[in-house]
C-alpha cells in the first residue's frame, strides 16, 4: 500500500504555500515519498534561540510527513561561505567578519559553531536530517552551475564578479510578490558599481585586487568566493533532484535568498516547470517587541534558557503554542507559563503505560482499533497537526486526553506515544522533576544549607529572617513549598 492521505492516513495534510499565498492540499511528486530542502544557519556566531524556532519547525513539518505516513529525505546545509553582512551584494562575508572577530580562521569557528548549533539542536530534540551538505564541499559544483548560466546568457561579468540577470526572468520576486517597477524607481545609488538593475544579484565574488580572503577559489571569472544564494541551489538540486517537494525556512528568506534561489534554479533547469512547488516560512519571535537578530545584540541562546534553570523542552512547548506563521513575543513570564503546563501534562500522562513508539497515524489507529472514544482523540490530533501544523489546536487535544479519566493506562501511553512522535515534547520520556534544572552556578549543597537556616527561623518564630532567605533561594532559581509536613524545595 502506497503511504499518504490518499489511502485513509487521517485527515488530508493542507499546508500554506507562499508561492501563491495559499492553503493547499498537499500531493508529492512521488507517492509515498516527500522531498524537504531547509536553509541551515550561517556558522560565523552562536544561534539564538529565535533562529532555532526556524528548526522546531522544520522539525514538525517532518514529523508530521512521517506522520502522515510519507518517508521523507531531508536536506540541511550549513553556510560556511558567502553569506555577506547585508544578506544583498553589500559588506564583507559573515564568516570573514567573524574570524577577524574573533582572531581565529574561519575553518576554526565554522567548526566551532557548527559544533555548538547541533548540541542546540539535540537539547530542543530536533531530529537530524537525512543529509548534511556544506558550502565548502561543493564549489566545483557551484562553478559548473554558473557557467550553464553564462551559457544561457542569463549572467554578466563585471570586475567584482559574475552577476544574475533579474531583467531575463519574467518572473522574478514572485515568491516575494517584488514590485519591480517600484524597485527600479526607487533604487538608491548602486552597491555595485556595474550593476544593470537593482535586483541582480552575485553568483560569484571576485576578490577585488590586492586583497586575499582566507576562503577563495580560482574560477572562470577570476580568484573569489560564491555568491550566497548559489550554495543553496546547487546541493538541493544535487541530493534531491532538479524538482523538489517542499522548501523550507525563515520568512527573512523570502524577498532576497528564496527569491533569488528561484530565479537561478529556474534558469539553469530550463524546462519551464516550478523549481519546487511547495515554499514554507517560519514567523520569527520577538524579544521586547524586537525582532532578535545577533547584529542588534540580542544573542539568547538555548544554552543561556539552560543554565537560567530551563529545560529546553519547556521553550520547544511554548514555541508550538503559537502558529508557526505567527510571530511570537518571548519573555521570561511566557516560558515560566510554558514550564508550568509542560509540567502538568508529564504529571497526568505519568500513569500512562510505556509503550513502543508509534510514529504514524496509520499504526496508531490499528493499536486503537475497536475503541472509537479513543480514537475520536487520535482524529482531533490528525486534523489539527494536518491543519497546516497547527500545534496550537494540537496541544488542545493533548490537554483533553491528559484530563479524560476514562482512558485505561494502555490507551494513555499509546495516545502519549502518537502525540510525542509529532511534538517532541518528551511526553513518554521525561518525568516533571526533570524539568527542576539547577541554574548555572547553583549548589544544591548550599540550597539545602539554606533551608536548614530557614527552618530554623521558622521554628523560632523569625519569620523575617525567613522570608530574607526565601527570597534568596527564589533569586537562586529555587521554588519553596512549605506545608505541615515541613518545607521542600525544587529548582524551577
Amino acid at each position: 500500500m502506497t503511504p499518504g492521505p490518499e489511502n485513509d492516513f487521517g485527515a488530508p495534510l493542507e499546508l500554506f504555500n507562499t508561492l501563491g499565498r495559499r492553503l493547499e492540499r498537499f500531493e508529492p511528486r512521488v507517492p509515498g515519498r516527500v522531498s524537504v530542502y531547509s536553509c541551515g544557519p550561517t556558522v560565523y556566531a552562536y544561534q539564538h534561540i529565535g533562529n532555532m524556532r526556524t528548526y522546531v519547525f522544520a522539525d514538525t513539518l517532518g514529523r508530521v510527513l512521517r506522520w502522515k505516513g510519507y518517508e521523507v529525505r531531508h536536506v540541511v546545509n550549513i553556510t560556511d561561505v558567502g553569506h555577506l553582512t547585508s544578506d544583498e551584494d553589500e559588506g564583507e562575508d559573515k564568516m570573514e567578519a567573524g574570524a577577524r572577530r574573533e582572531g581565529r580562521t574561519i575553518w576554526e569557528i565554522a567548526e566551532h559553531y557548527t559544533k555548538a548549533f547541533m548540541e542546540d539542536l539535540e537539547l530542543l530534540r530536533i531530529l537530524p536530517p537525512t543529509l548534511w551538505c556544506k558550502a565548502t564541499d561543493h564549489i566545483e559544483q557551484m562553478i559548473a552551475f554558473a557557467r550553464v548560466l553564462e551559457e544561457r546568457g542569463l549572467t554578466y561579468a563585471l570586475p567584482s564578479g559574475l552577476y544574475y540577470d533579474t531583467s531575463k526572468v519574467d518572473d522574478y520576486g514572485k515568491l516575494a510578490l517584488l514590485d519591480l517597477e517600484g524597485l527600479r524607481e526607487g533604487a538608491r545609488v548602486e552597491a555595485v558599481e556595474g550593476k544593470r538593475n537593482a535586483s541582480d544579484f552575485a553568483v560569484w565574488r571576485t576578490t577585488p585586487p590586492g586583497e586575499q580572503r582566507q576562503m577563495e577559489w580560482d574560477s572562470p571569472w577570476g580568484r573569489g568566493a560564491p555568491g550566497w544564494h548559489l550554495e543553496c541551489s546547487v546541493m538541493s538540486i544535487e541530493y534531491l533532484g532538479e524538482h523538489f517537494d517542499m522548501h523550507t525556512g525563515g520568512v527573512d528568506h523570502i524577498p532576497v535568498h528564496h527569491t533569488n534561489e528561484i530565479a537561478q534554479s529556474e534558469g539553469y533547469l530550463a524546462d519551464g516547470e516550478p523549481w519546487v512547488r511547495y515554499w514554507l516560512h517560519g514567523e520569527f519571535i520577538n524579544l521586547k517587541g524586537v525582532k532578535m537578530s545577533k547584529s542588534l545584540g540580542h544573542t539568547v541562546r538555548v544554552t543561556d534558557l539552560r543554565d537560567e534553570g530551563y529545560h529546553p523542552a519547556a521553550y520547544r512547548y511554548l514555541l508550538l503554542t503559537a502558529h508557526y506563521r505567527t510571530q511570537v513575543d518571548f519573555d521570561m513570564s511566557a516560558l515560566d507559563g510554558a514550564k508550568t503546563a509542560l509540567r502538568r501534562l508529564l504529571e497526568r500522562f505519568a500513569r500512562g503505560d510505556r509503550v513502543p513508539a508509534v510514529e504514524s497515524y496509520g499504526r496508531a489507529a490499528a493499536a486503537l482499533e475497536g475503541r472509537p472514544a479513543v480514537l475520536a482523540h487520535l482524529a482531533d490530533f490528525d486534523a489539527a497537526v494536518s491543519a497546516d501544523l497547527n500545534t496550537a489546536r494540537a496541544l488542545a487535544v493533548v490537554g483533553a486526553v491528559a484530563r479524560d479519566e476514562t482512558l485505561s493506562n494502555e490507551e494513555v501511553g499509546t495516545l502519549a506515544a502518537a502525540f510525542d512522535a509529532v511534538l517532541g515534547l518528551g511526553l513518554t520520556d521525561l518525568a516533571p522533576e526533570d524539568l527542576d534544572v539547577a541554574r548555572a552556578g547553583a549548589d544544591a549543597a548550599v540550597v539545602e544549607r539554606l533551608m536548614a537556616e530557614r527552618a530554623a527561623a521558622r521554628a523560632g518564630r523569625d519569620f523575617a529572617r525567613s522570608d530574607a532567605l526565601r527570597d534568596q533561594l527564589e533569586a537562586m532559581g529555587v521554588e519553596v513549598n512549605d506545608s505541615a509536613e515541613g518545607s521542600t524545595w525544587r529548582w524551577r
